[in-house]
């Protein structure tokens, strides 16, 4: 490819609100546009980066013995209405009619697509099981698109589906889907970390990420130093320490407390521990219904766990209006003890005749502490010696606690938090799909419907990319690895009106292309050589090749990861570039 003919030239400003390296490089290197705010045009080179990365996915995927295929973008609404999944995506799920009045949901993911083009064939255990996948445009409504391709509103992502027969045949399909993603990554130059992860909206009861360590990325995990155990903090466990349990039992009492709205503010006054005291978060969620958390003093509530113990699809902080008029409680020293008993009484609102739902929630912590103190429901009043069962009964009793970096596991090993880029995902979906679609079955040996055993596996195509500038760059610019870079070797032409460097360039330029090689080849003539050397570091090709008056019958070789150069013959070359 001739430099001068390329759609796409370097330029020396990046985006203003390029908070990302990889999105500051691919921009000033010519390989991505900003069309609106998470949507980008990927250009030439971007694309032929792309291209290899998709090579790569698909190699591996096709000898996993995955086979691909491809899936409409529009997905008809009924299919996601099947699934309840219309009343779960919450701001993600884009929607749009034709001109008939049919709704549809702009892809963001197949699962329903996928089910539902295995049901239209007369399957059998003799089929199982097997994996089919696509590389498809889907589209998701961020409700903040930062980081260049990090994180986006339209994007080309590898998605794939398995269908087996049950879960022990699926965990062997799960097993190879690790294995293949680890191998995918790796032939990139990546070391991903599997990492326990949420579900989210897909569905199933658990899932990994395919995790890069990197600032950049929005990924906060815990791990250990052994790396034997890691976590996304969405859903990272630890042991709860016991404190105080062989008190007894003291009787409920409630005091003057003259204080802030803190937790802070309760220690300093009442001179006891963090721990010992309750912490009340209530929240909101799309239903209108009343979620009281309640846990530790000293630990905070993980709003993931919490949805998943309350059945929330949104969650938000209740207001003060909200408590004072609806909860008939005081910010600040709300407490979980007859505190549904004042929802009985009058409210001072005008909704007075909307029956108010309350949930207590409970995290399993405010069993390691006896005689906890805490809000008492009213301004400048709490309780002494609170105690689960005898004063509160909660609804709902699990882990809501967040974990964090210094606590231990369950067995015993310090927990250290990383920060990281998701590359992929794997999920087990299980029956999530097939029970919730008719038809989703397959003929076993007795003759007998039953529903297929699933799971899904993703990989985004431009999120990768950018990792791979996030892990391979310098102050200059990015450096490609050979695996995905979208030219092999960058030939410059210095002095280029000299008519026997010309000649000799272009013969350079011809042998390798002759020989299969990837070239781009800076052919501009009025531009200094300092430009071509910096736009030359800028794009990243691996291998840079310098002809020009100095180097007479020979070429200036150097790697674009080393500093050493040397001047070598045609015929050397060409060895070295087979």
């Amino acid at each position: 490819m001739l430099y001068s003919k390329l759609f796409g030239k370097t330029v020396r400003e990046a985006p203003s609100d390029a908070s990302t390296i990889s999105y500051k490089l691919l921009y000033q290197g010519g390989f991505i546009r900003e069309s609106t705010s998470g949507r980008y045009f990927v250009l030439p080179l971007g694309q032929l980066v792309q291209q290899k990365i998709i090579a790569i996915i698909k190699d591996e995927m096709d000898r996993a013995g995955a086979q691909e295929m491809v899936s409409p973008v529009l997905h008809p609404l009924e299919l996601w209405k099947e699934t309840n999944r219309t009343k779960t995506t919450g701001f993600e799920l884009m929607r749009i009619k034709d001109r008939r009045g049919a709704e549809f949901a702009l892809g963001g993911t197949a699962e329903e697509m996928f089910v539902d083009v295995v049901r239209k064939f007369q399957i059998s255990y003799k089929d199982l099981p097997f994996n089919i996948y696509q590389f498809s445009s889907k589209f998701r409504d961020e409700l903040r698109a930062r980081g260049g391709l990090l994180r986006v509103r339209e994007f080309i992502m590898k998605d794939a589906y398995s269908f087996d027969a049950d879960e022990s045949a699926f965990k062997k399909q799960y097993e190879v889907m690790s294995k293949t993603y680890s191998a995918i990554f790796e032939r990139m130059g990546f070391k991903t970390i599997k990492v326990e992860s949420d579900n989210g909206y897909i569905g199933g009861e658990y899932c990994h990420e395919f995790v890069v360590e990197s600032d950049a990325g929005e990924t906060t995990y815990l791990t250990t130093g052994d790396g034997k155990y890691a976590a996304h903090q969405d859903v990272a466990v630890f042991k709860k320490d016991g404190k105080n349990l062989k008190e007894k039992l003291e009787p409920l009492k409630e005091v003057e407390a003259n204080r802030g709205t803190t937790m802070e503010d309760g220690v300093k006054l009442h001179n006891k521990p963090l721990w010992q005291q309750i912490k009340d978060v209530l929240f909101v969620d799309e239903t209108g219904r009343f979620i009281l958390a309640i846990i530790r003093g000293d630990y905070d509530v993980n709003e993931i766990k919490l949805k998943h113990l309350s059945g929330a699809i949104d969650l938000r902080h209740a207001t003060n209006e909200e408590i004072r008029k609806k909860i008939n409680s005081e910010p600040g020293f709300i407490s979980p003890v007859k505190i549904k008993e004042r929802l009985n009484q009058p409210q001072i609102t005008d909704e007075r005749t909307k029956k108010i739902q309350l949930v207590i929630i409970a995290d399993d912590s405010l069993r390691t502490i006896k005689n906890a103190y805490g809000g008492a429901n009213k301004k400048h009043k709490d309780l002494f010696n609170m105690n689960i069962d005898r004063d509160y009964k909660p609804d709902v009793e699990g882990d809501i606690a967040l974990a964090k970096e210094g606590y231990s596991t369950v067995d015993g090993k310090k927990l250290i938090e990383k920060k990281g880029i998701e590359v992929g995902n794997i999920f087990q979906l299980g029956f999530h799909y097939s029970s919730k679609m008719k038809g989703a079955t397959y003929i076993d040996q007795q003759g007998k419907e039953k529903l297929y055993y699933m799971g899904c596996y993703g990989i985004g195509i431009g999120r990768t990319m950018a990792t791979v500038v996030e892990k391979y760059h310098d102050e200059k610019g990015i450096v490609w690895p050979e695996a995905v870079t979208p030219y092999h070797v960058h030939v410059i032409g210095l002095d280029m009106k000299e008519g026997s460097v010309k000649t000799q360039v272009n013969k350079i330029y011809k042998e390798l292309v002759d020989k299969n090689i990837e070239v781009l080849f800076d052919d501009r003539t009025e531009v200094t050589a300092g430009e071509k050397f910096s736009d030359a570091d800028l794009i990243g090709i691996p291998v840079r090749l310098v002809v020009s008056k100095r180097t007479g019958d020979k070429i200036e070789y150097k790697k674009r990861d080393s500093k050493e150069t040397k001047l070598i013959s045609l015929d050397e070359l060409l060895k070295l570039t087979k």
